[in-house]
């Protein structure tokens, strides 16, 4: 079940506080299927881990139908975690939206993000940089949660 508050809080921290507990309540880990947990707040690049197997990924929400380009985070972290090597992590989406009256969520996981599907963006307020995903639409993905489910 969607929560109806998350529509009315603003794009901050702790609607991705709520967006990343939904996730752990809907969905398994796509690797082996058990649950999901939280990581400690600021873990750098992840956000979710599987308590049963090494799988992690970063969770991202958007109070939004699923689109092609959504923020990221830092640009700081990530520049530094790609100079060293390392792939884009895998990412979970939790869009959530209403329609007609109808509160809609589909979570997408994309289990692959080139480095080229990242674009930095200065801040409007000249503080510092960040990314956005773009081009998801593109990006293989997997649909873990869609409620209301679509008719087939």
């Amino acid at each position: 079940m969607v929560d109806t508050n998350a529509f009315t809080t603003p794009h901050n921290k702790r609607a991705g506080e709520l967006g990343e507990d939904e996730v752990i309540k809907l969905v398994r880990c796509p690797n082996c299927g058990k649950r999901l947990e939280k990581l400690p707040p600021n873990y750098p690049m992840y956000d979710v881990q599987c308590t049963g197997c090494y799988f992690r990924a970063q969770v991202k929400t958007n109070n939004t139908k699923p689109r092609d380009q959504i923020f990221g985070a830092g640009w700081e972290i990530v520049q530094k975690v790609l100079k060293v090597g390392y792939p884009v992590p895998p990412l979970i989406v939790n869009f959530k939206w209403q329609e007609n009256g109808v509160i809609h969520q589909t979570i997408l996981f994309y289990p692959f993000i080139p480095r080229t599907k990242l674009k930095k963006v200065e801040l409007r307020d000249g503080t510092g940089l960040r990314f956005n995903y773009k081009g998801l639409n593109s990006l293989p993905c997997l649909v873990l949660y869609e409620e209301p489910k679509p008719a087939r």
